[in-house]
């Protein structure tokens, strides 16, 4: 599959440069879509709609005999689709010279650090590194460790501890108080956070062992005010990708209001459902979608009253805002990691209506107890990250004495292996 979305695309990219006949372009550009999304669907999506219009026609009282097929999701097509699709429409829309050497295309598309998970990198950034020769250069390699220091950090001890708890308290969701349930959807949100993030700062990090470059894709997202922020520093590559390719061309905000909510209702719907064929993912999409027309008549709101200032207020402010969006954001990841939306729906409810405490259950508040270490951890990274926020990420700290690096070096270092979990838990976004 791989192979042949990068030869495809390797082949129809210099043809549509070099084509000067528009229906021809036109032509060529469609057929690198229909094959790349094509697959996406088919591999990715294929029993999802079978099953979906299989369900409606039940409840219209018919009785569908429809099969599905076990289909096998093939390595990284959601991340090496979006980076080939990415090469032909820059091309398409002369804003990208195609790659004349087809080992250096291949290799982007198939660069080993950041394939089946990102980050999703354009070819006007990665492309070109694959022609420079590569010289050992021991800063860039002590910065890559680093990069990879925090990723082991955020994944082995953050992640994979939240998860032990988070997958206990999910299975179990219909038994437990509304502290269990408070308890597990705010450890999802570091899980997910310190799993995804940390993959991303290990392939950033291995890259720079070998001279690449690769974007940033997080930037310390709870730490936003808002929603649009938190989406300026989640999932850059991805979220960047829907801006250039979806949401602009659709028309993004020139198009009057309506036009506008529209195109970010489609945008946000089709990140969803990239996540995975599951209609949690689609309500997932909608709900951030939702959050964000709240906020744009927020700030519509505040652009009419009249202005405040002062440290204290604009400071008090800030901290709302980044708690409300904190809130929203937790509550929006549970349909994230439910198995189906009643198991969402039923879980939020427990939220808002289940005592915090239940008579026999064991696990609300023991867990806390018990769990008092990441929760120090998560405390910890919140911090060290409210500090270093200007940083391109934690661990730039060349800054300071050399024997106080060393001994934050030495410091993580033993905290991953006092606390981290080595039991092989795979990364979340491998899934999709």
């Amino acid at each position: 599959m791989i192979l042949g979305s990068a030869l495809l695309d390797f082949f129809i990219g210099g043809a549509i440069y070099a084509s000067t006949n528009s229906r021809h372009r036109g032509f060529l550009f469609a057929l690198s879509l229909g094959f790349n999304l094509g697959a996406l669907a088919f591999f990715k999506y294929f029993n999802f709609f079978i099953e979906s219009f299989a369900s409606v026609l039940s409840s219209a009282g018919l009785q569908p005999n429809i099969h599905t097929l076990e289909i096998l999701l093939p390595v990284g097509i959601s991340f090496y689709t979006f980076q080939t699709l990415s090469y032909t429409i820059d091309i398409y829309r002369n804003r990208l010279e195609p790659e004349s050497n087809l080992i250096s295309f291949a290799s982007y598309v198939t660069f080993f650090p950041q394939l089946v998970a990102g980050p999703i990198e354009r070819a006007a950034h990665l492309l070109p590194q694959f022609s420079t020769e590569k010289r050992f250069d021991a800063q860039v390699a002590s910065e890559g460790l680093r990069y990879m220091l925090w990723g082991f950090f955020m994944k082995l001890v953050i992640a994979d501890n939240a998860a032990i708890i988070v997958n206990e308290i999910f299975d179990t969701y219909d038994a437990v108080s509304g502290t269990s349930l408070y308890f597990g959807a705010l450890l999802f949100a570091f899980q997910i956070y310190g799993d995804f993030a940390g993959y991303s700062y290990i392939a950033i990090g291995v890259a720079k062992l070998f001279g690449f470059d690769l974007m940033t894709n997080f930037r310390y997202p709870y730490l936003s005010t808002n929603i649009s922020d938190f989406w300026r520093r989640w999932h850059i590559s991805l979220s960047t990708w829907f801006r250039d390719y979806v949401y602009i061309p659709l028309g993004g905000n020139r198009e009057g209001l309506w036009k506008h909510f529209r195109n970010l209702f489609l945008t946000f719907f089709i990140s969803g459902f990239w996540h995975g064929a599951n209609w949690t993912f689609l309500v997932w999409g909608t709900i951030h979608w939702s959050l964000y027309v709240i906020e744009f008549g927020i700030e519509r709101l505040r652009s009419i009253l009249p202005p405040t200032s002062g440290n204290v207020y604009l400071v008090g402010v800030r901290f709302i805002g980044w708690g409300i969006t904190f809130l929203l954001v937790t509550v929006a990841w549970v349909f994230f990691r439910a198995e189906s939306i009643d198991v969402a729906l039923q879980y939020t409810q427990g939220l808002i209506f289940r005592p915090l405490f239940a008579y026999g259950d064991d696990a609300g508040l023991m867990r806390l107890l018990e769990s008092k270490w990441i929760i120090l951890l998560i405390l910890i990274l919140l911090s060290v990250e409210l500090l270093q926020r200007n940083k391109s990420f934690v661990l730039d700290v060349k800054t300071l004495p050399s024997w106080v690096r060393y001994s934050i070096y030495y410091l993580v270092t033993m905290v991953i292996l006092f606390f981290g979990k080595f039991n092989s838990m795979e990364f979340i976004y491998f899934q999709f």
